[in-house]
């Protein structure tokens, strides 16, 4: 996906710091097609405007920015979530990724930072301020300690075709699109197409979803 294709809407309270970033990702040839101030505007505006990508900050009025994730991301559209905040703690950024969040950075990276994550967010890659990454994966593996029991009436899992599995597997590592796109020596578009199909059949939403998925069944495990 070529900058210029890449559609941005950038959220933050504070004018200057949004006017900044927005700037930036112009310069850069992303194509900024909303700002917003507040949560509420924050929603209905990208659902007039249909971004690819929301850098969106978690401390808004009106609507805390999770909850503006939480009503954007899995309705149907290609939204994806790269939360740009002041806040490194950890609380903050788990109830990001949980809310829909493809990835989170803090607001003191540099600008070629944040215009990689966006770039890599459009891809669907997750993208964290290092030392977060670690984070998210080991709270993925703490939920998958204890899965919800099944329930009886459950459908049977549907199948996976073998190619499907061995790209799950290597999410549920932690590998990025592009990552697993030079392992297995096929596009990253092709990639993104297995997660798609996958994500289908398995009725999940998002990356978060299926990463604990495979994880509670040992996927991150193998090979």
């Amino acid at each position: 996906m070529g900058e210029s294709a890449v559609r941005v809407m950038v959220v933050d309270d504070h004018p200057m710091w949004r006017d900044a970033v927005s700037r930036d990702l112009a310069e850069a040839g992303f194509e900024v097609v909303a700002t917003a101030g507040d949560g509420p505007q924050a929603v209905r505006r990208a659902k007039a405007t249909a971004p690819d990508v929301l850098v969106l900050d978690l401390n808004l009025p009106g609507l805390p920015g999770v909850e503006v994730c939480r009503q954007l991301v899995g309705q149907g559209g290609s939204l994806r979530v790269l939360v740009l905040s002041a806040s490194g703690e950890h609380s903050d950024v788990l109830e990001a990724v949980k809310s829909g969040a493809t990835g989170y950075l803090v607001k003191s990276a540099s600008t070629d930072e944040l215009l990689e994550a966006v770039r890599r967010t459009a891809q669907g890659d997750p993208v964290f301020t290092p030392g977060l990454a670690g984070l998210v994966l080991g709270e993925y593996r703490r939920l998958a300690s204890d899965p919800p029991p099944r329930n009886r009436d459950e459908p049977a899992v549907p199948h996976l075709t073998d190619r499907e599995t061995e790209v799950l597997r290597l999410v549920a590592k932690g590998l990025s699109y592009r990552q697993i796109a030079e392992r297995l020596v096929i596009s990253h578009r092709t990639v993104q197409n297995h997660v798609q199909n996958t994500l289908g059949k398995l009725q999940l939403h998002n990356r978060v979803e299926l990463v604990r998925y495979a994880i509670e069944r040992g996927l991150d495990d193998e090979g």
